[in-house]
């Protein structure tokens, strides 16, 4: 195990129990001692988001994806990029990330419900609607959305049709 892990792994729980501004100070003082390790840089990035300091996140998400974070890592350093580039308004780039995501992760689900919400902001609505109604039939359990699975499977796929 790295030594930095057992540290890490302290901060995190600290910041489950809801001290996020102290988290912060503390990992900044860990990434100093331990610079260019993805896994911190990745909490920083996530830290920043959570503090609602998008501009402060988005380089830190890129640079923990950069210095090659492990699959489930990778996975939500995508999403948070992702989502948070788009909440700044910069939802071409936020589409592409999630495109990327969702081809390395196509198992992981919450990359279409994310991208679908990319999409919206990016104008391509019909687009994003298609996705979000086909992950829903999907994925939902709920007795009411399975009895109508072909309509809405049918309505998204004409939603194309009624966008051109």
């Amino acid at each position: 195990m790295s030594a930095w892990k057992p540290e890490l792994d302290a901060i995190i729980g600290a910041r489950h129990g809801g001290q996020i501004e102290h988290v912060l100070g503390l990992l900044i003082k860990l990434d100093a001692r331990h610079p260019n390790v993805a896994e911190i840089v990745y909490q920083l990035a996530w830290t920043h988001d959570a503090l609602g300091r998008p501009l402060d996140a988005i380089p830190l998400y890129e640079k923990a994806v950069a210095l090659g974070l492990l699959p489930g890592e990778l996975s939500g350093a995508l999403i948070g990029l992702g989502s948070t580039l788009r909440l700044t308004g910069q939802a071409a780039r936020a589409v592409e990330v999630l495109e990327t995501g969702r081809r390395q992760f196509p198992e992981n689900r919450e990359f279409e419900v994310f991208l679908s919400m990319a999409l919206h902001s990016a104008g391509r609505h019909a687009e994003a609607m298609k996705l979000l109604l086909t992950t829903l039939v999907e994925t939902s359990e709920d007795l009411g959305v399975s009895a109508y699975q072909r309509t809405i499977r049918f309505q998204a796929s004409q939603l194309d049709q009624a966008a051109g």
